[in-house]
């Protein structure tokens, strides 16, 4: 069913909102999908994005999108097929790393919600023209970090972002104390070496960990 922008940045919102970080999922392996996403949802971490850069993304999607609790997107969207795709597997949002007239019209016509990129006032501003007020600021710390982001918000105050792109344990903390953030995304709560060892235990706490930050928006 079609979307609209208005609605996609209202489910995008509420989905910002599960959690102060997305988790960002970059998976070779299929089978350890649904583990992987059972030990971050039980950690507090519902809204997970797979992106799209391996083979085995899609049926990642498929077996992640099963675990009850967890609500899964595709990410490093970039054509209208990876859209078709996405939507196919399961995905119930998506994040492109930017945003071009035929992957909007691709998202809206999917009924996906799309997280857009962002790295500038003016990227921005063009995504608010067209109804959308959630976008995704990307890549966050070669961007500018997190007083870019603070800059970018004085003048434009009803746009809300998810920062992605080198957020870390260690300055997850300076993007979730802007107004205009929602949430951000980060790979650090799924550690290669963790995930080769099966060590979904080590997952969750690292992801309760993260859910525990605080944010103020």
């Amino acid at each position: 069913m079609p979307i609209s922008a208005i609605d996609a940045s209202k489910r995008n919102r509420e989905i910002c909102a599960l959690a102060p970080i997305i988790p960002v999922l970059v998976v070779k392996d299929a089978t350890v999908a649904r583990p992987l996403a059972e030990a971050l949802v039980a950690g507090g971490l519902p809204a997970l994005e797979v992106t799209l850069r391996t083979p085995a993304a899609l049926d990642v999607i498929r077996a992640m999108a099963d675990v009850p609790g967890g609500v899964v997107g595709a990410g490093t969207l970039v054509t209208p097929q990876d859209v078709k795709n996405a939507v196919a597997a399961g995905a119930k949002f998506g994040v492109s790393p930017g945003a071009t007239d035929a992957l909007i019209a691709a998202c809206e016509a999917e009924g996906l919600p799309l997280l857009a990129g962002a790295a500038t006032a003016t990227e921005a501003m063009a995504m608010l023209e067209k109804g959308y007020d959630v976008l995704k600021f990307f890549p966050a710390e070669a961007s500018g970090g997190a007083s870019a982001l603070k800059a970018i918000g004085a003048p434009l105050p009803q746009i809300s972002f998810c920062p992605t792109g080198g957020v870390s344990p260690a300055n997850a903390n300076d993007y979730l104390s802007l107004s205009n953030v929602v949430c951000a995304g980060g790979s650090w709560v799924v550690p290669g070496d963790k995930v080769a060892n099966g060590d979904w235990a080590g997952i969750e706490a690292l992801a309760r960990d993260a859910a525990k930050l605080e944010r103020t928006s």
